[in-house]
């Protein structure tokens, strides 16, 4: 008796456990909490940053091309300089000197060959009649032709002179800013001497940097010719050191002709208006190569890309508010947000908050749809 009263308390209770489980199902099967937000079509400029460093489109040595003594500076160290203006004066007398005689022997020749050319005439008159012999007449020939001679030498040393006259006055090639003097008035200074002081042109500028074979492919350099100029071009912009971005935009002006076999990348360069002179020669930058044409792209919040054994994919909302998992590509990220590059459609909506409890097919309750953040 007592064994039945024991096995039908179990019972009771087992029963009892069976419709407390039932009681607690609606609350399980309820629909998660979730949040959506449409996606985002923005202006793209495909891009990338590189590490570059300016250098000037001009910059000279200047050096003495003749020997003798500094006579004059005629610069401000660190100034502005003007395309022929005169930099340094070497002190001319010698130079003039050896001018005027070079220019004196061209008188002397010019005479003797006139006396020359008399005779040659002289000759060739007499030698029909017999009176001088073939020989004396050859002679007269030779000397005019040694007077002409002279007298082209004496041309050629009067023009070496005043070549040499005119390298006293050191000018400068193209306008620019000057260096500090390296020497002293009254030195003795001569090619060998080295440089007497440096010459940089600022505007434009340029920047040069290096860019990888498969980034050269990517970006579509190959179609550009050795001048930056083609089917995809591209613009540059410049960020400083203290990270303010320059705020002139530069054009790639040149693409090196092959790629290093040491260091895998190609040579580049860009050219930056630099009419304020902010830009000097040696800047360490970062050049951000970018395409020209912005171009429309899909973006959405990093948070609702999520990603297993399958790849990246999202939930997007469907109709009755059904969740529908989409694979995708995933491009670079922006200040708005991921690119998706395949996968969904400017269209859609995607969840971006409750993510955990979501799965294929399941119907979601909607929060709210959040503002782009």
């Amino acid at each position: 008796m007592k064994k039945k009263l024991i096995i039908a308390t179990m019972v009771s209770s087992v029963l009892l456990t069976g419709c407390g489980d039932k009681a607690s199902g609606p609350a399980a099967g309820m629909s998660p909490l979730v949040s959506a937000q449409p996606v985002t079509v923005i202006d793209y400029q495909q891009g990338k940053q590189f590490v570059g460093r300016t250098e000037a489109y001009e910059d000279v040595a200047i050096t003495a091309q003749v020997s003798g003594y500094l006579k004059s500076r005629l610069f401000t160290e660190g100034d502005w300089v003007e395309k022929g203006q005169l930099l340094f004066e070497i002190e001319p007398a010698a130079y003039e000197a050896r001018l005027a005689s070079a220019n004196a022997s061209i008188s002397q020749a010019e005479a003797t060959l006139k006396r020359a050319n008399l005779d040659w005439e002289r000759g060739n008159n007499l030698l029909p009649k017999g009176s001088i012999s073939q020989s004396e007449f050859d002679r007269l020939t030779a000397e005019k032709l040694n007077a002409e001679a002279q007298l082209k030498l004496a041309k050629a040393q009067v023009k070496s002179a005043e070549v040499d006259l005119s390298y006293t006055q050191i000018t400068a090639p193209f306008s620019g800013r000057i260096s500090d003097s390296q020497v002293s008035i009254g030195d003795l200074v001569s090619p060998s001497s080295g440089v007497l002081t440096t010459l940089v042109s600022l505007d434009p500028i340029h920047a040069t940097f290096n860019m990888s074979e498969r980034q050269r492919l990517d970006f579509g350099i190959d179609t550009l010719d050795g001048s930056g100029k083609g089917r995809n071009e591209v613009e540059v912009v410049m960020t400083l050191t203290n990270g303010k971005q320059y705020p002139v935009l530069g054009e790639v002006d040149f693409v090196g002709n092959r790629i290093d076999l040491n260091t895998g990348t190609i040579a580049m360069r860009a050219s930056f208006a630099n009419p304020d002179q902010a830009l000097l020669p040696g800047q360490h930058v970062q050049v951000f190569l970018r395409e020209k044409t912005p171009v429309q792209r899909l973006v959405i919040p990093r948070r609702a890309v999520q990603s297993d054994l399958e790849g990246d994919f999202v939930m997007v909302l469907q109709d009755e508010n059904v969740a529908e998992r989409r694979n995708v590509i995933l491009g670079p990220q922006t200040e708005h947000g991921v690119i998706i590059a395949q996968g969904i459609t400017a269209d859609d909506q995607v969840l971006t908050k409750g993510l955990q409890r979501v799965r294929n097919g399941m119907t979601v309750n909607l929060e709210q749809k959040e503002a782009q953040g």
